[in-house]
């Protein structure tokens, strides 16, 4: 594949910013200034830099991110920031979206991604993935909520229960509560359709996967093979 290629297909502009960005010196392969935007690379496993900073290419791109309090999950967003303000604006070009979607207050595990298969088998209600969260509730919690919770709870608008596939308290005010569907605001009515109050909401885990310890509010990382691996295994 051709530089110029290769920019473009990472989202660093049009291709004819693309040749621009080459022709003008400002991109790197292997540390050497390349500027023939048709100089031919074999993109897979290929690190290079634009302005001095590094980008290894992907072919498609999977990312989590531990999403902070006080972003949407939309490129539109309506009252607050963005997600994609914590990212480089080069997912944005490349039509990188959001696995599901936060609220703005909660936080945790959010998943993106460019592969359109990837996004549909991961919100698709038919594929079930489960969703791990953590809540804080304003009053203590007791055995005939969490048992409400595991049995199934009518929520408003709805004509099912919805059951959680298990619900603990890990204290006296922090409920783990693990789900199958997506539906509006979920965790947080199933809470009050137990007789409770979600004062804080947190996803810890989808699938398989565990937000990294190490991965501090605010930012990403891409995602491997062992951690895709992880998310079916869920």
């Amino acid at each position: 594949m051709n530089l110029e290629s290769i920019l473009f297909s990472q989202g660093f502009g049009s291709r004819r910013q693309c040749r621009a960005l080459v022709a003008d010196a400002r991109v790197a392969v292997d540390g050497a200034v390349c500027t023939d935007p048709l100089a031919p690379f074999e993109p897979v496993g290929l690190t290079f830099s634009v302005d001095g900073e590094a980008w290894p290419y992907h072919e498609r791109a999977y990312l989590a991110l531990n999403k902070p309090a006080g972003y949407e999950c939309s490129r539109d967003p309506q009252h607050h920031l963005s997600v994609f303000h914590l990212l480089p604006a080069q997912f944005a070009a490349r039509g990188v979206q959001c696995v599901g979607r936060l609220d703005q207050d909660t936080t945790g595990l959010l998943l993106l991604s460019d592969d359109g298969q990837f996004v549909h088998a991961f919100t698709s209600p038919k594929r079930k993935v489960p969703k791990l969260y953590v809540a804080t509730t304003r009053h203590p919690l007791d055995d005939a909520q969490l048992t409400a919770l595991r049995t199934g709870v009518l929520l408003h608008g709805e004509r099912e229960p919805v059951a959680a596939v298990d619900a603990r308290a890990r204290s006296e005010h922090e409920l783990e509560l693990s789900v199958l569907e997506g539906k509006y605001h979920q965790v947080k009515r199933m809470i009050a359709a137990a007789g409770n109050r979600c004062e804080g909401l947190h996803r810890e885990r989808i699938g398989g996967l565990t937000l990294p310890a190490d991965l501090a509010p605010g930012a990403w990382r891409w995602l491997g093979a062992a951690e895709l691996e992880a998310l079916r295994q869920g």
